[in-house]
């Protein structure tokens, strides 16, 4: 059987440019595959945020963090070379919310195109792993509420916090508080207190929130009483009836979390993925303060005690 040279040279010639392509497309979906913590510059101010992007079959896919509220799943971003788009349906079922960007030696640029034609800069870098440590040595506890005033906190716009016979309240909706000291890794004793409905949360860090609500009798779930919203949920509710004092005692090491409420364990050194809704800021690496949300409804808290984390002796 005779074969045409030219037609297979010109078949090898094919598969030489599409071989190489091929990898360079999946090597390219690969370089923006992960978690990036993301900051929303609108005019003077940031905002937290955070995207994971992945590969589902044969295509990408994620969940993407805009300020507030849960992580809402991406179905599909297109992506080609370095650069990636997504849409997500936004207020009414005929907005969408757009966002494009690149992403370069761990870097990412982009913009975010709202339904109103208001468009915003999106900077960001690769989430980092946080390191763990498994022998832990721990200091000496420090008081951050002295039941007095609110001497070591500030508020984040006009202040409603109030202290009452050695109570923190927010007796209204307003500011969140946070306080001046900043730590990394460290043990969390707090006790609050919130009315019928009652819905705050404490910020760990100022950046992934454990979540206060009236949950008594609920399904532990990922928005209730003791979650670390929007991602772990409890082994089970132990909420007490509002208007009575409860406790949370919290550990933190890197990224991974056990939280007491009211006596027993409910999350047991689970890793925190990322940033939560609400968060300061998606500095990740760098120590950050407790934030008491104040822009919800009306709560109170007392004997706020941390011990921080003072040597690493792995």
């Amino acid at each position: 059987m005779k074969v045409n040279l030219t037609i297979k040279f010109k078949l090898t010639i094919i598969w030489l440019f599409v071989i190489p392509i091929s990898i360079i497309a999946q090597e390219n979906a690969k370089s923006i595959e992960g978690r990036w913590n993301l900051t929303i510059h609108e005019k003077d101010n940031n905002y937290a945020s955070w995207l994971e992007i992945k590969t589902w079959n044969s295509f990408m896919v994620g969940s993407f963090l805009h300020i507030g509220g849960y992580p809402r799943p991406i179905s599909k971003i297109d992506v080609n070379d370095n650069f990636f788009s997504f849409s997500l349906p936004w207020a009414m079922e005929e907005d969408i919310l757009m966002v494009k960007g690149n992403i370069s030696e761990d870097k990412l640029e982009g913009e975010i195109y709202y339904p109103d034609g208001k468009l915003c800069k999106l900077s960001g870098i690769r989430a980092p792993e946080l390191p763990y440590v498994k022998n832990p040595v721990w200091g000496k506890p420090i008081v951050l509420f002295n039941g007095k005033d609110l001497n070591g906190w500030k508020p984040m716009g006009v202040n409603q916090w109030i202290v009452e016979s050695g109570v923190l309240k927010s007796p209204k909706l307003g500011s969140n508080l946070i306080s001046i000291q900043e730590f990394m890794d460290f043990k969390l004793h707090i006790e609050f207190r919130y009315p019928k409905h009652g819905n705050s949360g404490v910020y760990l860090r100022g950046r992934y929130e454990v979540q206060i609500a009236d949950s008594k009798g609920k399904i532990p779930a990922n928005d209730q009483f003791g979650s670390i919203f929007g991602f772990l949920e409890p082994n089970e509710m132990v909420a007490l009836e509002p208007s009575e004092w409860q406790r949370y005692d919290i550990t933190l090491i890197g990224r991974r979390v056990t939280v007491k409420a009211n006596g027993k364990i409910i999350i047991n050194d689970q890793r925190i993925p990322a940033i939560t809704g609400g968060a300061i800021n998606s500095n990740e690496l760098e120590p950050g303060p407790f934030m008491l949300q104040g822009d919800h409804t009306p709560v109170e808290y007392r004997n706020i005690v941390v011990t921080p984390l003072i040597i690493r002796n792995d």
